[in-house]
């Protein structure tokens, strides 16, 4: 009987703690943690600071920020893929790398299975910005400048080869028909600190991260990669009007682990959208340049299974390798 009270007794804890991480209410009912798998400064940084800042205050609980850098963010992703199911372990990440990983790497989880897709945190298109050092102020001019160099010219791979940065840098030199070398970095703070200083010549990187040193006149902006100008800086150019159809982009996503109970992955969500729509915060994301999304988990979660494929097809068209 004693035998049989402590089994029923383990058991009813255990159904206990199950429902209790399964309902919103009690959510969240420790620290949170948003790995971040680039390093400080960056795109994906600068997002997951303003929301784990909010979050703490709406729910009273820390949310940490953990930057784990390493394979174009699928180091920090598969620590979050492989993390308990309960929605205090996320990922905050630029998820056009996500998308374009499988074509180009043996990944350690499956993007569309050991994932839940929370919320389209934002999107912020890339800027193509050189060096005060390159004689280049226009795309025409970049591209004349690129071609005399014949190959000297260095691009600065924000978030490691293979990542969103690096497809638009290859795309752009092939379409132009020029070529530079790649170097590849962990993240684009330190990839923008060497911009800065000259080490490398030229990059495509998220406008959240990138703009204000536009702005300071530390790097001079060539184009940006949206579908149309920007309201900032009407007289950038887009990419597109030398190159039609041409468009890339940051686009930062939070995901939790595979098995998160919905009713968790909702409250997320709605916390998200909740904080994207105050109003410092969307002068702030107007101010870095960034859009909020308004995408459902569900519609997310499509996104997902759609550019899969279309990168894909991308990577074998335009013979793009993570070397």
């Amino acid at each position: 009987m004693k035998i049989h009270f402590l089994l029923s007794a383990l058991l009813g804890g255990v159904l206990s703690l199950t429902a209790h991480a399964q309902n919103p209410a009690t959510f969240p009912s420790k620290p949170i943690k948003i790995v971040v798998p680039f390093p400080a400064g960056g795109t994906s940084d600068v997002l997951a600071r303003l929301i784990g800042q909010k979050m703490t205050e709406a729910w009273g609980q820390p949310v940490l920020i953990d930057n784990k850098p390493g394979s174009s963010g699928n180091l920090g992703a598969d620590l979050v893929a492989k993390a308990a199911p309960d929605g205090h372990t996320l990922v905050l990440m630029d998820v056009g790398n996500l998308v374009i990983s499988p074509a180009l790497f043996k990944l350690p989880f499956n993007v569309l299975n050991d994932f839940a897709p929370v919320a389209m945190v934002a999107y912020s298109p890339h800027l193509l910005a050189v060096s005060s050092k390159v004689p280049a102020n226009t795309p025409a001019e970049l591209v004349a400048y690129a071609k005399a160099q014949k190959g000297k010219l260095n691009y600065a791979v924000a978030a490691g080869m293979g990542s969103a940065s690096h497809l638009a840098g290859v795309t752009y030199a092939q379409r132009n028909g020029i070529e530079w070398g790649y170097m590849p970095y962990k993240g684009g703070a330190q990839a923008i600190t060497d911009l800065i200083g000259g080490q490398v010549d030229v990059m495509f990187n998220g406008m959240v991260a990138t703009y204000p040193h536009v702005k300071a006149g530390k790097i001079k902006l060539i184009a940006i990669s949206s579908a149309k100008r920007n309201a900032q800086m009407p007289d950038t150019p887009t990419v597109a009007e030398s190159l039609p159809g041409f468009l890339t982009g940051s686009f930062q996503g939070l995901l939790a682990p595979a098995g998160t109970p919905k009713a968790v992955v909702d409250k997320l969500f709605a916390e998200v959208q909740r904080i994207t729509a105050l109003p410092d915060i969307k002068e702030r994301l107007t101010t870095l340049g960034a859009e909020p999304s308004a995408m459902t988990p569900d519609q997310f979660g499509s996104w997902l299974k759609s550019e899969i494929p279309a990168m894909a097809k991308i990577v074998k068209d335009e013979k793009i390798t993570a070397d």
